[in-house]
């Protein structure tokens, strides 16, 4: 996997962290690595990739993702930097999951998660999309679809499947907004995939596993973070146009909608 360029949301801490760690020491290495954070109290081992990095350069950019004001800034840093190379990889990966159980869940809870979960990766991949663009044209209409070229991969998860929910897998009951806001990003990627399919652009949702994070739960998490990162990177180098719009677990298998 040869990746010009890469951006991930939601870097300074569990997956987004350790996509950034295991990016910057491949063998062939991104150039840029656009490593996006919310808060600035939370940096300190992001800094420490970036500081450590010998084949990437890192750069560190303040995104909330349910700021328009702050991805359209982040969007003309990204186009600044890379010019007619484009961005190849997007991983729209910030996210949130706070549990509340139904019947009481609240509308405040719903919206958090939808706002972050699912309206986050539409809009950041929206402002992208012109960057993207130009990265999948650099190689051509000939080249077929491949993460090499431009790509974007949503970080969703198997609670998202509405065909499996309360029969495969009970516990995250617990969290019905995270639930419903995954299964709606799934959707808007769906939708976003067939738009880009002309465009070269390779759009997939993946389910990383349960990783032990701070998200995930350190204590009740099955998978380490370089574990689960490692697989989902070997994967994406193995990905084609047979893959487009499919919503997915670690290693490449399709996962029901």
């Amino acid at each position: 996997m040869n990746v010009e360029n890469v951006m991930v949301t939601g870097a300074n801490r569990g997956i987004g962290l350790e996509f950034v760690r295991q990016l910057s020491r491949l063998s062939e290495a991104p150039k840029h690595i656009f490593a996006t954070y919310r808060s600035p109290d939370s940096l300190k081992d992001l800094k420490e990739i970036e500081e450590s990095s010998k084949k990437s350069k890192i750069i560190l950019i303040k995104m909330d993702v349910t700021c328009p004001q702050e991805i359209e800034a982040a969007k003309r840093l990204v186009e600044e930097t890379v010019g007619e190379r484009g961005l190849n990889l997007l991983i729209n990966n910030a996210g949130v999951a706070q549990p509340a159980f139904f019947p009481n869940i609240t509308s405040e809870n719903l919206a958090l998660h939808f706002k972050v979960n699912t309206e986050g990766p539409i809009m950041v991949l929206q402002a992208m999309l012109p960057i993207l663009e130009k990265a999948a044209q650099v190689q051509g209409s000939g080249a077929g679809m491949s993460v090499s070229r431009a790509a974007v991969l949503n970080m969703t998860s198997m609670a998202g499947s509405i065909t499996n929910t309360g029969f495969v897998f009970t516990e995250d009951l617990a969290v019905p907004s995270y639930k419903i806001s995954k299964a709606a990003l799934n959707m808007a990627m769906r939708v976003a995939a067939a738009n880009a399919k002309d465009k070269g652009i390779l759009v997939v949702m993946m389910c990383p596993g349960w990783v032990k994070t701070d998200m995930g739960g350190r204590d009740r998490g099955v998978l380490e973070p370089e574990e689960s990162i490692a697989a989902m990177i070997n994967t994406l180098s193995t990905l084609d146009e047979t893959h487009h719009g499919v919503f997915m677990d670690r290693e490449g298998i399709p996962y029901p909608f």
